[in-house]
């Protein structure tokens, strides 16, 4: 048997090869939906059958099948119930914002797993150190429950401090759960898991410990979710990792900024579900009884502020924010103001986006002048001409890098969280974003906004052509790579 192996081995690598780029190109265009990226990959495997189906396998599968845990969404509502209450909730936006807005939330209905609600809090929470603080005094204070998701958790001064609050949390009685994607748990060596476990904090990894610590294929399937949930009362979520060089006290002043939001009302209790499906999906562990327990209390449709919490990812729940933002920019009148690190979308969303501005939107999108990522930095620059020909600005901000996620329409709508405008997040990622209808809050996020436009620098579209052509081929190269940045 063996001699006949050594006799044919090139015979049968060529039929292995050819296998597994079969299995690969059937699986390419039967759950591809862009027609571009299933061609694309196609090519791939028919040009290098043995490389191009592992490529795939690494980079090319883009969606995860998992269970949704509908028994663990608290408070379900009875349908009559529901139902009176989103006329009632219609009612009000329809006579405080307008039928557009309506619109939009009949589309969120439709697109997210969960609902618009009334009578929640958000507070903005500004720099590292104010979220930290607020968060470590959060666990401090747990008296049942505290469950945390994070994408980086540093092994570092700022990762101590949550290791000591979420161990004495232990000590205390708490019932806490922590997990950490398996990507964004090496961004320090070592890793933060042994000093969580020594302190006996019960902790998984989302995509970790099948091969080389990630699990295949998925492990370009990430959580970029940040959740912190203590006792189901209130929650914490944002742009914010868990790292000392988003604080000013252990990194000094040219530390990295970023937003994160301290919210109370209904909408912690999804925020809460979110998170602990994530750690079923991990560790396959429900959290529903005892100490996990979250009531949800649904206060009348007039009060404010109506937030929804939007879940992202590569699962049931694929393009949920792309598909969200686009209706916001379709209902746009007057401005819309966008702030992230990295703006890097596709065409639809491009699209989308200067459609708005030859209605006469006005469009302003902030992007950090520093960036932490080089090759994202320069991708960038190669599709900033995409929407500065059709009625957009674009403005670079100077100062500290900032992680900021923010957005703000016409002054009432806005939406901040986790979210990137990159391909990663859009169509890779798990994500967590708050849509948020009050004009108290869309007002704060607009200014935020305008306070970095007047510390900006404008792109115009002379400067980009000023650049030499060499370096803006190598724009353009790196920008063919972006969806995988």
């Amino acid at each position: 048997m063996f001699e006949a192996i050594a006799s044919h081995w090139s015979t049968l690598i060529l039929i292995l090869s050819l296998a597994m780029a079969a299995v690969g190109i059937v699986h390419a265009i039967m759950t591809k939906e862009d027609v571009r990226a299933a061609t694309g990959w196609v090519g791939v495997m028919l040009l290098s059958p043995f490389l191009g189906a592992i490529i795939y396998t690494i980079a090319g599968i883009n969606r995860i099948r998992r269970a949704t845990i509908s028994a663990m969404r608290p408070g379900s509502l009875e349908a009559a119930a529901r139902h009176d209450r989103d006329v009632a909730l219609e009612a009000l936006i329809n006579a405080e914002f307008g039928q557009r807005f309506t619109g939009l939330k009949t589309l969120g209905d439709r697109v997210a797993r969960r609902p618009l609600t009334s009578g929640n809090t958000i507070a903005v929470l500004k720099t590292g150190d104010e979220a930290y603080t607020a968060m470590c005094r959060a666990i401090d204070a747990a008296q049942r429950s505290v469950l945390l998701e994070t994408y980086i958790f540093d092994n570092d001064a700022v990762g101590a401090l949550f290791v000591q609050s979420l161990g004495n949390a232990v000590k205390r009685g708490v019932a806490v759960r922590v997990l950490i994607d398996a990507v964004g748990v090496r961004y320090s060596v070592p890793s933060i898991l042994k000093q969580l476990r020594v302190a006996d904090v019960p902790v998984d990894l989302f995509n970790g410990n099948i091969v080389m610590g990630l699990r295949l294929p998925y492990a370009n399937l990430r959580t970029h979710r940040k959740i912190l949930v203590v006792d189901g009362t209130v929650a914490f979520t944002g742009g914010m990792n868990i790292r000392k060089g988003f604080s000013a006290e252990f990194a000094g002043s040219d530390s990295s900024r970023d937003t994160h939001f301290e919210v109370t009302g209904p909408v912690v209790a999804d925020l809460f579900s979110v998170a602990a499906e994530d750690w079923r999906f991990a560790g396959n562990e429900a959290l529903k009884d005892g100490p996990w327990q979250v009531e949800r209390a649904m206060p009348p449709p007039g009060q404010p502020m109506l937030v929804r919490a939007v879940a992202t990812g590569p699962d049931a729940s694929n393009e949920t924010n792309l598909k969200l933002l686009m209706g916001a920019f379709s209902v746009a009148r007057k401005s819309i103001r966008i702030m992230s690190p990295y703006f890097l979308p596709d065409r639809e969303f491009i699209s989308a986006l200067t459609t708005a501005g030859r209605r006469g939107v006005e469009i302003d999108i902030v992007v950090p002048e520093v960036n932490n990522l080089f090759l994202v930095d320069h991708a960038m620059m190669a599709q900033f001409d995409q929407v500065l020909k059709h009625y957009c600005r674009v403005w670079r901000h100077e100062g500290s890098f900032d992680h900021s996620k923010l957005m703000a329409i016409d002054g009432v709508w806005a939406y901040v969280g986790s979210s990137n405008l990159d391909a990663r997040s859009l169509r890779l990622n798990f994500e967590i974003d708050l849509e948020v209808l009050d004009k108290n809050f869309a007002a704060e996020i607009d200014a935020r906004i305008g306070a970095a436009i007047s510390t900006a620098q404008p792109v115009t579209l002379q400067t980009l052509k000023a650049r030499p052509f060499p370096i803006r081929v190598f724009d353009r190269l790196l920008w063919l790579g972006s969806p995988y940045l």
